[in-house]
């Protein structure tokens, strides 16, 4: 198989700034058709764009490609991905894989069934500076690690636009829009290890208050009903640990992305990438002056998708590690609703 042909399954935002853009520098394959439940919106982006066509539903859609992506709310993942899985169509999905985890597992044994590649858009795994700490902690460069931190914290930016804030499409609000990403790039970083037990509270209080500054557009408060702050200490199977925090709206200083994970005989925490150390009787802290690889993380997953579906890479995100993501993310719901931790 030389060119894949790509369908687009949804049409906003994620489609047009990142997908269809990425996939229009890639010779691996050609954007054939895409679809979304508003056809205006649909048309719009082949005016855009200028592929081939645009279909009128998805059955129409999966028999013109070899493989699609989905970018529609989360609540329509599951059965879209078991649908093309079923119609011989390999899938990359964006994130979060689906609104649960059972879900997740439907996904997983269409795929199976199917023998088709089914991938999931966590796109910070993709980026230089992953891919260089993923290299240096299977170098051994911090020793066994313990202790993993992981933040992702706005101070005001709700999206005021799409669906984002609709519980009923999107299964929940900052945590699986946003913190997931984190999750799983912490989770990925320390090699997917076995939860064992998740205590986790969620907070929407300060988007549901009046007058509230929101850098990203307006948000309702009267009808505000998913999280804006998380916070959760996760434990796993041989003895980590790992605490985690993210938000759209808290009253911190600025806004901060990072990963931190402390290790036996070293540490390392990105953004930036920086290893830090114990030896020669001196505490050492190394940067990196150069990281290789593809910058554009767009780019860098979708060539991953396309060359795993041509079979000439392994998948750098494999939806068994996805679901382990929305594993917890289900277990910190669940943990804030009854008030104690979540035994997995």
């Amino acid at each position: 198989m030389s060119q894949l042909r790509i369908g687009v399954i949804g049409a906003g935002g994620i489609a047009q700034d990142r997908h269809i853009p990425a996939l229009a520098t890639l010779e691996e394959a050609t954007l054939e058709a895409v679809y979304d439940l508003n056809e205006a919106t649909a048309q719009s982006v082949q005016k855009r764009f200028g592929f081939t066509r645009v279909c009128g539903d998805v059955n129409e859609l999966l028999d013109q490609v070899d493989a699609v992506i989905i970018c529609t709310p989360n609540k329509f993942h599951a059965n879209l991905t078991v649908q093309a899985l079923d119609a011989g169509v390999h899938v990359f999905c964006e994130k979060p894989m689906a609104m649960n985890a059972i879900e997740c597992e439907q996904m997983i044994q269409a795929s199976k069934r199917a023998g088709k590649v089914l991938t999931i858009g966590y796109h910070y795994r993709s980026t230089t500076e992953a891919q260089a700490a993923k290299k240096l902690i299977e170098a051994n460069e911090i020793g066994e690690p313990l202790v993993a931190r992981a933040h992702a914290m706005r101070r005001r930016k709700v999206p005021g636009w799409g669906v984002f804030t609709n519980k009923e499409l999107q299964g929940g609000g900052s945590l699986i829009d946003w913190g997931c990403h984190f999750l799983d790039l912490t989770l990925w970083l320390l090699g997917n290890p076995k939860p064992v037990s998740v205590s986790g509270k969620t907070y929407n209080t300060l988007s549901k208050m009046t007058d509230q500054v929101n850098e990203w557009g307006k948000v309702d408060p009267a009808t505000f009903n998913v999280d804006d702050h998380v916070t959760a200490y996760i434990t796993f199977e041989n003895g980590l640990s790992l605490l985690f925090e993210t938000s759209w709206a808290a009253n911190v200083k600025e806004d901060s992305e990072g990963v931190s994970i402390s290790g036996t005989t070293g540490g390392i925490d990105l953004f930036p990438l920086e290893v830090n150390q114990a030896k020669h009787g001196l505490l050492l802290n190394s940067q990196t002056n150069y990281t290789p690889g593809e910058t554009d993380t767009g780019v860098a997953q979708l060539t991953n998708f396309l060359r795993a579906c041509q079979g000439k890479e392994e998948l750098v995100v494999k939806p068994e590690q996805a679901a382990q993501v929305t594993q917890i993310i289900d277990a910190i719901y669940r943990s804030s609703e009854i008030g104690k931790s979540v035994e997995l």
